[in-house]
């Protein structure tokens, strides 16, 4: 198993990473991508990375903090030259809190930044993409017209769309991820029934989104069996083959 999208570079996991990366490994976690969201935590992946040889790591710039740092992309491309960043990430849009349309165009601006650092050094992406709250699906809309994703490998992580959009992201050759929220909103079944499980990432996104039975506690990286135990079920076929293809996608995308 592997998990493609973790925050173990977060201080929720200050006190204990060594201990929850024992449990994955103990689970049958083979590598974890731990993901930055602003420079420093991007810092920090890379060097849990360079600790622990099950760890990556992935740098980039989350669009709510598009306003909180001076970003200088010649520093994000410094960093992502190390042996253990296998992508760029985690970038993208999210209009959940954002009515403001300077605040978006300026989310846009970023993201194009990275896309085009991700281009520079043949790295994937791992997007992020949140709705409006009346709108759920806007900013994935907006993120499909930018140029600047075509010709790119990636993936759409923690995918909460609907059908129709996860098939304009497939048509772009993008994985799509998904996180423990598919064990329980059914809403999302259709969704990984209709992906080909050749185009499937699992991910926990821990600390967030604790899987049923874990619901409203921390997250971590032994829960993504759960994630894989949700899309067998959806499928109709075994862990093993979920396991197995999905183990394959990983490596395919990112490189290891």
């Amino acid at each position: 198993m592997i998990d493609t999208h973790a925050h173990l570079n977060f201080s929720d996991f200050e006190k204990d990473y060594p201990e929850v990366i024992k449990r994955s490994q103990q689970e049958g976690v083979e590598k974890i991508i731990n993901v930055g969201t602003k420079f420093d935590t991007s810092k920090k992946a890379i060097e849990l990375a360079n600790k622990f040889s099950c760890l990556y790591a992935s740098v980039g710039l989350h669009p709510i903090y598009v306003l909180d740092e001076k970003t200088d992309i010649k520093e994000y491309q410094e960093i992502a030259k190390d042996k253990k960043v296998v992508a760029i990430g985690e970038i993208g849009l999210d209009y959940y809190h954002q009515e403001d349309k300077e605040i978006k165009d300026k989310q846009k601006e970023v993201f194009s930044l990275f896309l085009n650092l991700a281009k520079k050094e043949s790295l994937p992406v791992i997007l992020h993409c949140r709705g409006s709250k009346d709108k759920p699906t806007d900013a994935y809309q907006d993120i499909l017209k930018i140029e600047g994703l075509n010709k790119i490998r990636g993936v759409i992580h923690c995918f909460t769309a609907n059908w129709q959009i996860a098939k304009r992201f497939l048509e772009k050759d993008f994985f799509i991820g998904f996180t423990g929220i598919i064990t329980f909103a059914s809403e999302l079944n259709e969704v990984v029934r209709k992906v080909p499980l050749e185009r499937i990432l699992t991910e926990t996104d821990c600390p967030f989104l604790a899987p049923h039975p874990f619901r409203g506690r921390r997250n971590e990286p032994a829960y993504v069996k759960y994630v894989l135990e949700k899309i067998a079920e959806i499928k109709e076929i075994s862990f093993n083959e979920v396991e197995k293809q999905t183990r394959a996608n990983a490596y395919k995308l990112f490189s290891f």
